[in-house]
């Protein structure tokens, strides 16, 4: 299925995605540069409790986010700078994905082979300057 939406409703296609993707807690996010993947996921964030503003992972590779009346924290990650499943372990990725948490992650194709089984794959593509689509890609 696939959703269409303008920026300005971020916080619908959030709600929606988050609608679809049942108990799973790893989420990949598959999209071009500047597709609108960083912003989605602080939209995702914010409809999960998260307290403050979601920001790229970019250089320190994950960010912990802790969500107002929930133990569990949200991982934001972004593995565009890893180069290897070393260096992912090193950073704190491999813990994050088997904590139980949320993971929402940028350019999961840097590193298959660490996803965890039952990860939800979703594409997020431009269609013009004001819209895009979604789509989970597995269930």
């Amino acid at each position: 299925m696939t959703f269409l939406f303008h920026r300005s409703a971020l916080l619908e296609a959030a709600q929606w995605l988050l609608g679809q993707i049942g108990s799973a807690r790893v989420i990949c996010f598959h999209g071009d540069m500047g597709a609108g993947k960083t912003t989605l996921i602080a939209s995702i964030c914010y409809q999960l409790g998260i307290e403050g503003t979601a920001s790229s992972p970019t250089f320190p590779i994950i960010h912990e986010y802790g969500s107002a009346g929930e133990s569990r924290s949200v991982y934001h990650m972004d593995w565009y700078r890893l180069n290897s499943a070393d260096e992912a372990e090193r950073a704190g990725v491999i813990d994050a994905l088997y904590s139980g948490s949320y993971c929402l992650i940028e350019w999961p194709q840097k590193l298959p082979e660490i996803i965890p089984p039952g990860a939800i794959h979703v594409s997020i593509q431009v269609v013009d300057e004001d819209k895009r689509t979604l789509q989970v890609l597995n269930k």
